[in-house]
């Protein structure tokens, strides 16, 4: 019988690579949130709230919403109105537009994200269609609400936040279900 100690290291590698990766995917998360944090950039929202807020009517805040397309993403997607003022503590709400003009059903995802990073804690989203994935119907046009609320908590010297959402294809890997007559 011939000597089985090269395939049994070979094995080896192959499990303690496979390990390694699964680890590594496990890591990747923190590694985002670290990179994040430490350049300031595309802060994550603080997502559902079920607290209860007081309005702050002494105090605005002006919040810019922002919309892009990944690359190979055809649909039209923007916001109804390019920003607004609210009052901490007080439900608000932005329409976002979505347009397939293709001749063929497509699935999206939206991925949000906050400026500044700090303030990103404060935005509680209560609805978003970023929960989740967006069929769309050739030629169909939808209305998406996102409804929001800054905390009162947030610090004094944040006027300005920006609300953005990039819109991905996902139709590859969630083929869309086309309507049928009827």
């Amino acid at each position: 019988m011939a000597d089985s100690t090269p395939i049994r290291r070979l094995v080896t590698r192959l499990l303690l690579l496979v390990v390694t990766m699964f680890a590594f995917g496990f890591a990747l998360v923190p590694i985002y949130d670290v990179m994040c944090k430490a350049f300031g950039i595309n802060g994550k929202t603080a997502g559902q709230y079920a607290g209860q807020q007081v309005v702050d009517p002494s105090r605005q805040v002006r919040v810019q919403f922002l919309s892009t397309n990944a690359i190979d993403m055809v649909w039209e997607f923007h916001s109804k109105a390019d920003e607004i003022s609210v009052n901490p503590g007080a439900v608000n709400e932005m329409v976002f537009i979505a347009y397939n003009p293709t001749d063929k059903p497509m699935t999206a995802q939206a991925i949000p994200s906050i400026s500044p990073a700090e303030a990103a804690m404060y935005f509680h989203k209560t609805e978003c269609f970023c929960f989740t994935q967006q069929v769309l119907q050739p030629g169909q046009r939808i209305e998406m609400p996102v409804r929001f609320i800054v905390d009162r908590d947030m610090p004094k010297d944040v006027k300005h936040l920006t609300l953005a959402y990039t819109l991905f294809d996902i139709t590859a890997r969630q083929p869309p279900v086309a309507r049928t007559g009827g």
